[in-house]
């Protein structure tokens, strides 16, 4: 698998915690590789935690001179380019009926995740098993409300508004920075990043990915990394021939 020499740039969307985070000396290198070569790389985050849970970890865990092109959060209902919110994007979620949803699946029993991690785009709970699961995504389809459902880890049920998603959040950003969808690569660690994987010409699997992505990840275009963390990363742009090594 080659990223070829094409003068283009690659647009690189990671995911965060787990992903570039877990090794604060690993990071540093990755960061210092990408300054090097911005001719041949755009970088974009892409969490699942809203805004100010991620800029608070970039203060405490990122290199102070750290300066993505992008940031995606709350599971692909924000994006910020440059520092600038993208009004146009975060509109397309204003008229979903959260406060609903966020009605019927408490409800049910089942406990929300603390109210800094929700947006108005993405609801988050504690949702013990596929069962379950499938009981509240009834209950809500019964209900008329509409979402997009990502299950991850033990029992993260998170629920997007129609049209969200760390996918679709990564191909808007892409076209808004003109690059093309066959020059997107990316990042993730965890079963949340799966959609992310599918709509990346290339993908990366750290060394300490869950068992969840690596089982579930698009073969033919995904790189399973030796190396965990940022140093996965690295090793995964060299090898696909994104970076020089």
């Amino acid at each position: 698998m080659s990223g070829g020499t094409d003068s283009k740039p690659w647009l690189l969307v990671s995911d965060v915690d787990d992903t570039l985070t877990g090794d604060r000396a690993a990071l540093e290198r990755l960061w210092a590789v990408v300054r090097r070569h911005p001719d041949r790389l755009r970088l974009a985050l892409n969490s699942s935690r809203p805004a100010a849970s991620v800029d608070a970890t970039l203060a405490r865990e990122f290199p102070a001179d750290f300066a993505p092109d992008a940031i995606i959060t709350g599971m692909g209902t924000e994006i910020r380019i440059g520092g600038a919110w993208l009004a146009d994007w975060a509109a397309r979620f204003e008229h979903w009926p959260s406060e609903a949803v966020f009605a019927l699946v408490t409800g049910m029993g089942f406990a929300p995740h603390p109210a800094e991690f929700l947006t108005a785009g993405k609801l988050s709970f504690a949702v013990p098993d596929p069962e379950a699961r499938a009981r509240v995504l009834e209950a809500l389809a019964a209900a008329g409300l509409p979402v997009r459902a990502v299950f991850s880890g033990e029992s993260d049920l998170d629920l997007l508004a129609p049209g969200a998603g760390k996918d679709a959040a990564a191909r808007f950003l892409a076209e808004r920075l003109g690059i093309p969808a066959g020059r997107m690569v990316v990042a993730g660690d965890s079963g949340n990043d799966l959609a992310l994987f599918d709509v990346g010409s290339r993908a990366i699997a750290v060394g300490n990915a869950r068992r969840e992505l690596i089982e579930a990840m698009p073969p033919g275009k995904s790189y399973r990394a030796r190396a965990p963390h940022a140093a996965g990363v690295l090793e995964g742009l060299i090898a696909l021939g994104i970076l020089p090594g």
